[in-house]
């Protein structure tokens, strides 16, 4: 499945510039409805580049506290037809009751933030706060890391259309995961961490985005101590990322970034 949808498609165009037309190819980033289903229930629509969806579904799995580890997920299962994408789990009894007593139905755009809820109660986030402070050091690693980060984003070399996230060890990124969402993008790269037994305490995340609420909460999840984001951060991730211990930079560039926590 994952070999015919490549994340980048070809669209015809007309270019418009200095009064000139051209007809031409243009390549556009990969958008899909990815469906998430648990022992047979849908419980989300994503919708997200259909690449890496196996550490996507269990990044997402993680995150959202669907399952508490990898030992709870038995199986997965990908299939795709003309609607979509459909990952099929199944999962631990304590898990699926768990899921079931909270289960909510949305459709998770691009932008995705605080669908589905249904009262300000269930948007109450209590986070533990992270074990391992992340050393000052990691801090002077940024911008090594940035310089690299470029050259790892082919997607977004053809596109322009996609966001990154970035694992970063002793400054030299060590695995790179795209998608048009960039909470999408995390979760790839959460559930690569963990398919790889990846030591938390050795790294931190990079990614090619604004630092929203939601990727402080799934790196306060797997315990992840640095956030370092491009763009700008919004008051409510500063003030997670304060709850949890997480360290954050944003605004991050060769010459420099600023740290919020």
């Amino acid at each position: 499945m994952e070999s015919q949808l490549t994340g980048v498609i070809e669209v015809a165009v007309t270019r418009f510039k200095a009064g000139a037309t051209e007809e031409l190819l243009d390549n556009v980033v990969q958008e899909y409805p990815i469906a998430l289903v648990y022992n047979g229930i849908s419980h989300a629509v994503m919708m997200a580049t259909p690449l890496d969806l196996k550490a996507f579904a269990i990044g997402f799995s993680l995150s959202e506290g669907i399952i508490a580890n990898l030992s709870e997920l038995y199986d997965l299962e990908i299939h795709t037809d003309a609607l979509g994408v459909q990952i099929e789990m199944n999962i631990a009894s304590r898990a699926f009751m768990a899921l079931k007593q909270q289960r909510r139905a949305l459709v998770g755009r691009t932008g995705c933030g605080l669908c589905g809820i249904e009262s300000l109660q269930q948007f109450q986030f209590n986070l533990e706060k992270i074990a391992h402070p992340a050393p000052k050091s990691w801090l002077d690693q940024i911008p090594n890391a940035l310089q690299q980060l470029q050259a790892q984003q082919p997607i977004s070399a053809l596109t322009g259309g996609a966001h990154a996230a970035a694992w970063v060890e002793n400054g030299i990124i060590i695995a790179t995961f795209e998608d048009v969402g960039r909470h999408n993008a995390l979760d790839k790269l959460l559930g690569y961490l963990t398919l790889q037994q990846q030591d938390v305490r050795k790294g931190f995340v990079v990614m090619t985005s604004r630092a929203s609420y939601e990727l402080i909460r799934k790196c306060a999840v797997f315990n992840i101590s640095l956030l370092a984001t491009i763009s700008a951060p919004t008051s409510m991730a500063i003030g997670m990322a304060q709850q949890a211990g997480l360290t954050l930079a944003s605004f991050c560039r060769e010459s420099g970034f600023v740290c919020y926590n």
